[in-house]
């Protein structure tokens, strides 16, 4: 399978199960919508993940992409609110068009350099590559890293702030 691929599909699979579970009110957080994207990342990574890079800038670049998916990861969760509902009691959140418009940004400028890589710009990457000693492996994998650290993110930031909503009034 390409790397191009490879991308697409990464993309494509937490741009659909992101807005799937969260796009909407009143959007329960339970076990299955806080282990999905867990599974996700789980499946992604040893399947699409070529060796990580160990050493210099292939390293740096896949840092930089994983700080890059935790700063989306936290935008994604402050466009996100989080309450208790008021028929259950139970965390629930909103999320509204802003949110699903900064995963479809986010993914499409993911998706725009992946195909231009190929497309519209592969000498001038293989020359940046060459020229930091980059490996073809270590782009691709920064992708991949940054898709799964800002869904990981996000997923971490929703159960985090589940658990601190103030306790459900008690019934009458």
């Amino acid at each position: 399978m390409s790397p191009l691929t490879q991308a697409l599909i990464v993309n494509g699979a937490v741009l659909v199960a992101v807005l799937e579970s969260d796009l909407g009110a009143h959007r329960r957080i339970g076990p299955l919508r806080l282990l999905r994207p867990v599974l996700i990342g789980a499946a992604v990574v040893p399947l699409f993940l070529d060796r990580p890079a160990g050493h210099g800038t292939g390293l740096l670049l896949e840092l930089l992409a994983i700080a890059a998916g935790l700063l989306g990861g936290l935008a994604a969760t402050a466009l996100t609110a989080v309450y208790r509902s008021p028929r259950t009691g139970r965390p629930v959140t909103r999320s509204t068009t802003p949110y699903a418009l900064l995963w479809i940004v986010i993914i499409a400028a993911r998706t725009a350099f992946s195909y231009g890589s190929v497309h519209w710009f592969p000498r001038q990457l293989a020359h940046w590559c060459a020229a930091h000693q980059v490996s073809a492996a270590a782009v691709t994998d920064s992708l991949i890293f940054m898709a799964v650290a800002m869904l990981l993110t996000r997923t971490a930031a929703l159960a985090l702030r589940a658990g601190r909503l103030p306790a459900a009034p008690a019934a009458v």
